[in-house]
């Protein structure tokens, strides 16, 4: 059985602000992306300077058999962060997917502190977007992340 499905190109949906709580002012797609809410949720937010600021809640289940936050974890938010970088570039646009991806550890991640990621963006063309960043945790960085991302066009 062979399945035709029209192109995803539906411009980004803006994300939920979050008004109550303790993350009152961050955003997120908790709803509208189920790998994310399964793997965070993670959050978002432009600064004063006009910055994104990225914000994610490990738990215990996030580590993997050294006690230590999970790899796959750490950069499935990074993930998350390139395209959050890159939001005011982005917004509004025809979605983008990751083209290229590259981590590099620098220390080990703990469950029981908030990992925060920031970075910029290095050049957005008509086409490809190049962000860079770090995750940190109050002991300082944990994961060094560069990344390009790929706007799609209709075919």
């Amino acid at each position: 059985m062979t399945e035709s499905a029209a192109p995803i190109l539906a411009p980004y949906a803006a994300p939920t602000l979050l008004t109550e709580g303790p993350l009152a002012g961050w955003m997120t797609w908790e709803s509208l992306d189920p790998y994310e809410t399964h793997n965070g949720p993670y959050y978002q937010r432009r600064e004063a300077d006009g910055t994104m600021s990225c914000l994610w809640r490990p738990r215990p289940h996030h580590c993997n058999g050294a006690g230590r936050l999970h790899g796959g974890a750490l950069m499935s938010f990074a993930d998350f962060c390139l395209f959050a970088i890159a939001w005011p570039h982005i917004e509004g646009q025809s979605p983008c997917v990751t083209l290229a991806f590259d981590a590099q550890f620098v220390a080990a991640g703990r469950h029981d502190a908030d990992v925060r990621g920031a970075g910029q963006v290095i050049r957005a063309s008509k086409s490809v977007i190049f962000v860079q960043g770090q995750l940190t945790q109050d002991h300082g960085p944990i994961l060094a992340f560069s990344g390009t991302l790929k706007r799609l066009r209709a075919s």
